[in-house]
């Protein structure tokens, strides 16, 4: 292992790989301390406010639209002009940092891939610092790798890349300050930008971004200056940064205009993230009696609550001239299978379809082999147009009252019940094992998808309308006596998947463990991602 000249105060606590100091770089570190120093006193601030929220949420409160930025909501702005490879986003490819997805996801045919340091990365030493590497090889289109006898390499026309760091609740663990842990986000941002901003900006792109989790526009104009200093460090024009936010909180849904306003100069629009919106909207009113959602697969974009926050994202961003992009369908092709697959793809086109003919201008897929589909569903409503940025919306009222009407309450059914259980404990083990996107069942899922699991089954044990249709009430001790059945079940699936071989059951076993912790404990632990976190 290597030593590493760092800036004064930092320390290392992890392992550094030869391969690591292309990345690690004395000028790239020095960033990355700058940035920690000047910007970690107001991410604690902001999450500290995140609790206060909370507290508040959990006394009773409601949210609703800010009376006092009114003055942006109804006032008469616009983002600034996008850059011309942001134009057209109809489909965008999202999955992790790891080599061989970046290599395909930039092949897919998608217009743009959302490369992941976040939800579908385990985000362990390795991967961040290996996905650092796998994005400066890709950004100069030397990425290339052998596989089983097969070689993966770019094509000559490939997707734009987006790069998502983690949100503001991440540490890197492995990096201190002054004897503090860093921001994960932070961190990646800032190595991604050194060794590659001015490198996209010389070959007619630039450093574009998702920015994940945020709660409210003052977390996005922390994100703005963050932005705005490191283009003055590294001696970039104003603006060359672009970042679409998405809207994944029920927080958040009710600041939208406030969000793209304080990232105006800096803005590609908003994302309908819908999966950790649901997950947001049980966190948010996990103690009231009377917030009770229906089976996780009941729960779609067509729910009264779900419908109305897309179209206030749609109506919001058209009226900024700020692009609107749609949430991930889950549904993967279905191999050896033709009947579900052709219902899988139904489902795809359907989601895609509504996207596109509400005004939306692009949406994401989890797939490659979902690109086209995608592609055709957009194609039939925008043409050869990049966008339809110019179908305004004045049609659609949103009142925070549509946000807030949960629906549908029912039914809760012993299958769903027992998914949520078999799907968490699947989900971390993988990701206890290092894999962070994982197929399931048919479904792509990552972390956003397992924090509804485990949040739907501890506010099921606690609200009174946890009551399954054939009248038993949801509680501790049927979720208890069901993990071993599903644990059993999951392990039952590894074996006959080639894979398994890789990493074994041991991280299963530890992976239910955590999830009976989790959605049994008195206390709801804000993020799955965290306790998890120190473990890997």
């Amino acid at each position: 292992m290597t030593q590493l000249q760092l800036p004064q105060g930092m320390e290392i606590n992890a392992p550094i790989k030869p391969e690591y100091e292309q990345i690690l770089t004395p000028a790239a570190l020095a960033l990355v301390a700058k940035l920690a120093r000047a910007f970690e006193p107001r991410r604690q601030e902001l999450l500290a406010l995140r609790v206060e929220r909370a507290k508040r949420l959990d006394a009773g409160e409601r949210p609703d639209f800010l009376p006092e930025t009114q003055h942006i909501r109804e006032g008469d702005w616009k983002i600034s002009p996008l850059p011309k490879a942001l134009e057209c986003r109809r489909v965008e490819i999202t999955g992790p940092v790891e080599r061989k997805m970046v290599i395909n996801a930039l092949n897919s045919g998608a217009d743009s891939y959302m490369t992941d340091f976040e939800d579908s990365n385990t985000p362990n030493w390795e991967n961040q610092l290996s996905g650092q590497i796998n994005m400066m090889d890709a950004v100069r289109k030397t990425i290339s790798m052998e596989q089983n006898g097969k070689s993966y390499k770019l094509n000559e026309k490939t997707a734009t890349l987006l790069v998502r760091p983690r949100g503001w609740h991440l540490d890197e663990k492995h990096v201190l300050i002054d004897g503090k842990r860093i921001s994960g986000g932070l961190f990646d941002f800032a190595l991604f930008m050194f060794h590659n901003a001015k490198e996209q900006l010389a070959r007619g792109a630039g450093p574009y971004f998702y920015l994940p989790k945020m709660e409210s526009h003052l977390e996005a104009r922390l994100w703005n200056d963050v932005f705005v200093m490191t283009q003055n460090e590294l001696g970039l024009p104003q603006g060359s940064i672009k970042a679409t936010v998405l809207i994944e909180t029920i927080l958040a849904a009710f600041e939208m205009d406030e969000i793209l306003y304080e990232l105006r100069e800096h803005s590609a629009g908003l994302n309908a993230g819908r999966w950790d919106y649901i997950f947001s909207c049980i966190k948010k009113f996990k103690l009231d009696q009377n917030f009770c959602l229906a089976d996780r697969a009941k729960v779609t974009m067509t729910a009264p609550f779900m419908r109305s926050y897309a179209l206030l994202l749609l109506k919001t961003c058209h009226k900024r001239q700020a692009p609107a992009i749609g949430g991930m369908s889950a549904l993967i092709p279905i191999k050896n299978d033709p009947e579900k697959n052709q219902v899988a793809m139904d489902g795809v086109r359907n989601d895609k379809g509504r996207d596109a003919n509400d005004g939306y201008d692009g949406g994401w897929v989890a797939h490659p082999g979902l690109v086209d589909l995608a592609m055709q569903e957009f194609k039939k409503v925008l043409g050869e147009k990049p966008n339809q940025i110019d179908k305004q919306r004045p049609d659609i009222e949103v009142k925070a009252a549509d946000l807030l009407n949960f629906q549908p309450e029912t039914p809760i059914t012993e299958a769903g019940l027992r998914y949520n259980i078999n799907v968490g404990i699947h989900y971390l083990g993988s990701w206890l094992a290092g894999n962070g996107c994982v197929p399931i069942h048919n479904l792509m899922e990552d972390a956003a998808t397992a924090e509804i699991s485990r949040s739907q089954v501890w506010q099921w044990i606690r609200s009174s309308k946890g009551v399954l249709e054939d009248g038993r009430k949801v509680s501790r001790e049927m979720v208890l006596a069901m993990i071993p059945d599903e644990l059993a079940k999951v392990k039952e699936v590894l074996a006959s998947a080639t894979a398994a071989g890789n990493y074994g059951t041991k991280t299963y076993d530890r992976a239910a463990e955590i999830f009976a912790e989790m959605s049994t404990a008195e206390s709801f632990a804000e993020f799955l991602t965290l306790p998890l976190y120190e473990e890997v």
